[in-house]
């Protein structure tokens, strides 16, 4: 018979490590996806309005109503014990090295690298090689990196002032130049709070949209998606509240296995409703059903996932140790590979479809290899 109950807390960093991998996976295939489909939306583009080229965009906007939220939940997880353990300032100082290193160093090489092909046309504008060098495209995926390092700052500023706070009270004391909170007792989440998580998500993301419709780029930052940035900073939020107040383990299987029918369900409706909503005449009603429906896509694949992943697949296998010591690796080097691989596999002449498969076959196993290469190099691994 199955059971309702949460299991402890004991193998966390397990299923939460196999989330991530499955996550830089899911990463590589919307790039890829990006690579074949029907519209030109990443550095190397062989767009295709054939059927397959138009599923894979279809394939896109069902991520990118929840993968990345995800990505800010479980990044969140791990904040609030890493400033225990270190101190806010120390902390920070650390996720400067580890993220802000890999932004610059991307935005430095990597960015104009992977620009290359709209050299000619800058150059024949009379444009110099260095002024290309430093202005040429954006940070493409590292938009990521560059949100996560503000908001763990902003984190580790919360705290830092509450630690002042504390000492002049003289009522906590803590490691480093920090305060140790309280562990909170482990409370059950109901479905009154999901409810309620979904309906705070709805009200800010539609409010925001009023002023950041969908399809806004922030060129001056390199956000592709800040029309998704609620939904980025309160899950990022809600890790940080799920890590102190235990509630992966009182999740229940039930629940698991009902928010991510929902979602499933969900995705569907959602993808209609965000086609009504990007019509120039679109009303209010529109707008709100479609931050409800991403909300409830994003909030139900994450807690279904996290509750499957709990139950079924939170072993630490050696291959899934190594995929997770390096996921974070292949995150930051992926659109080189990625690239250099569809540049590659350009004359073939087969279908979106196909050369989508082939192109995110050829890179997975390449990326992880490129980063365990990577990461052998002095120095490397202490950022990476």
């Amino acid at each position: 018979m199955t059971t309702t109950a949460a299991r402890p807390m004991t193998a966390r960093l397990g299923y939460v490590d196999n989330l991530r991998i499955l996550l830089t996976v899911l990463v590589l295939a919307h790039h890829s996806a990006l690579t074949y489909g029907a519209l030109p939306m990443w550095y190397w583009a062989e767009p295709s309005e054939s059927l397959s080229g138009l599923a894979l965009m279809a394939f896109v906007v069902a991520n990118q109503l929840w993968f990345m939220g995800f990505f800010f939940l479980l990044s969140g997880l791990f904040v609030p014990g890493s400033v225990d353990r270190k101190g806010p300032g120390a902390f920070a100082r650390d996720r400067i090295v580890r993220l802000g290193i890999p932004l610059v160093v991307f935005w430095l090489v990597a960015r104009p690298v992977l620009s290359l092909p709209t050299w000619p046309a800058r150059q024949a504008q009379g444009e110099s090689f260095l002024t290309f060098w430093f202005t040429a495209g954006d940070p493409g995926p590292m938009w990521f990196v560059e949100v996560l390092l503000v908001v763990s700052l902003g984190y580790a500023a919360f705290r830092a002032l509450r630690a002042r706070s504390a000492a002049r009270r003289g009522v906590l004391s803590g490691a480093a130049d920090g305060v140790v909170l309280p562990q909170a007792e482990a409370r059950p989440v109901t479905f009154r709070l999901i409810a309620g998580l979904v309906a705070v998500l709805t009200l800010v993301t539609f409010v925001w949209r009023l002023a950041v419709p969908l399809g806004t780029y922030w060129a001056g930052v390199g956000l592709p998606t800040p029309a998704y940035l609620p939904q980025y900073v309160l899950l990022f939020v809600v890790g940080l509240l799920a890590a102190r107040r235990g509630w992966l383990t009182t999740l229940t299987v039930r629940q698991g296995r009902v928010a991510l029918i929902v979602a499933i369900v969900g995705v569907g409706p959602a993808l209609g409703v965000s086609a009504l909503a990007s019509a120039p005449d679109a009303g209010v009603l529109a707008l709100v059903a479609q931050s409800l429906l991403e909300n409830v896509v994003a909030v139900g694949a994450a807690l279904g996932l996290l509750v499957l992943f709990r139950e079924r697949f939170s072993g630490r296998p050696a291959w899934a140790r190594f995929a997770a010591q390096h996921s974070f690796a292949v995150y930051v080097i992926h659109p080189l590979v990625l690239v250099g691989v569809a540049v590659l596999l350009s004359p073939l002449v087969a279908p979106a479809g196909v050369k989508f498969l082939l192109l995110l076959a050829l890179s997975v196993p390449l990326c992880w290899g490129v980063a365990y290469l990577l990461r052998r190099v002095p120095g490397v691994a202490r950022v990476l």
